[in-house]
């Protein structure tokens, strides 16, 4: 089974030079292994001093290297099928302008960057591939695609599909909507799919980093390492004018990174740009040591949602790491709990027992959120 290996990160966090560098350990250990980039600025060719294009292709002895071209994808894949709904709606007597905007899936070209990652790793060539992101905004709309896709295609398409008459189009819908839930499957499988947030030691970075590890969990996506990247060096190696600042740096970033509770792995910035095989291959060993890339940190792949009975009702968890100022809301969306945690949204389904109870408290701890819900008929 092929593993699924994710980085992302805020922009400038380093995030393409530590995908590539975890790709070339990788190989090195005896993997085959695939490092792939969706980001649209890609960078990925540029960290390994290479041109590399959208098959892959060598890079060193078990190692390849590729980068999407979602655009190109869009152009060569999704055009077809968006003719033949445009035609089928129309048919069904939608206004030619309506068809024309029901046609357009919001996000297809991160859609079919999934998708293209998807085909890679089922491929069977590789052991591992490696995925460098985009910044974590644009990975966290990729990685909220397949769910929202699959309902998109739920609710806009299902009564219209019903009325064309046509087959094809049908069968056409219906096979997108399987994929998307395939895609949905994998990302959330934490045998296969894992995601490496990487992190600079300034304050807001790890503002973002926090967000961004509420709203992985929120989608069931497990992150199995965290990285703390461009560390000034240890006070051992400084010498000349600069010793004094480089001091009172490090010093700052130690303060960032001593307020965390994660478990952090730390590379320590370098005098050059790391371009390169040879450059590489030093920051896998900083990185990982004797230790091996796929392992991570160790973290259990925790469920997202776990119920526990008590008097009069139920006591329900979401495994959601939670800042002191998150900005969290909880509602009920007819069978679903919406959770909203800094401008992220979910909806999780509740258990059927828990369907007719009603919310009557919420806390969080160290382990994520706890939500109170009342039987019918108990007293709050």
């Amino acid at each position: 089974m092929t593993r699924l290996l994710l980085f992302t990160g805020k922009g400038g966090v380093g995030k393409t030079t530590l995908a590539a560098a975890t790709a070339a350990g990788l190989a090195a250990r005896g993997y085959k292994t695939l490092v792939v980039s969706t980001d649209p600025a890609h960078s990925l060719a540029d960290a390994f001093g290479r041109r590399l294009g959208r098959e892959p292709s060598d890079v060193d002895t078990r190692l390849h290297g590729a980068q999407v071209d979602s655009r190109g994808l869009v152009d060569d894949i999704w055009q077809d099928l968006r003719g033949r709904l445009k035609t089928a709606l129309a048919g069904a007597g939608v206004d030619a302008l309506d068809a024309e905007e029901l046609s357009v899936l919001p996000g297809v070209d991160e859609l079919l960057a999934l998708t293209e990652v998807q085909r890679l790793a089922e491929a069977g060539r590789w052991d591992v591939v490696v995925v460098d992101c985009g910044p974590t905004a644009e990975t966290l709309r990729l990685l909220a695609l397949p769910e929202a896709v699959s309902g998109y295609l739920d609710k806009v398409f299902g009564w219209q599909l019903t009325l064309t008459g046509s087959r094809a189009v049908v069968r056409s819908v219906r096979e997108l909507a399987a994929h998307v839930r395939s895609l949905r499957d994998l990302l959330t499988d934490p045998a296969i799919t894992t995601v490496r947030l990487v992190l600079t030691p300034e304050r807001v970075v790890v503002a973002e980093a926090r967000r961004t590890l509420s709203s992985l969990a929120l989608r069931g996506i497990r992150v199995d390492g965290l990285i703390a990247n461009r560390l000034m060096p240890a006070p051992g190696v400084w010498r000349g004018p600069a010793a004094s600042w480089m001091r009172t740096r490090r010093r700052a970033q130690d303060r960032v990174l001593g307020e965390l509770t994660w478990q952090l792995s730390r590379v320590e910035f370098r005098a050059e740009e790391p371009v390169g095989l040879p450059a590489l291959r030093d920051i896998a060993t900083e990185l990982y040591g004797e230790s091996d890339p796929l392992s991570g940190d160790g973290s259990a792949a925790a469920p997202l949602l776990t119920v526990t009975e008590v008097d009069g009702g139920y006591r329900l968890r979401l495994a959601l790491p939670l800042d002191r100022d998150a900005d969290l809301d909880l509602a009920r969306v007819d069978d679903d709990l919406s959770v909203t945690v800094d401008g992220f949204r979910r909806l999780v389904a509740l258990p059927e027992p828990l369907r007719p109870c009603r919310i009557t408290g919420a806390e969080s701890d160290a382990d994520g959120l706890v939500v109170s819900l009342t039987k019918p008929g108990e007293d709050a």
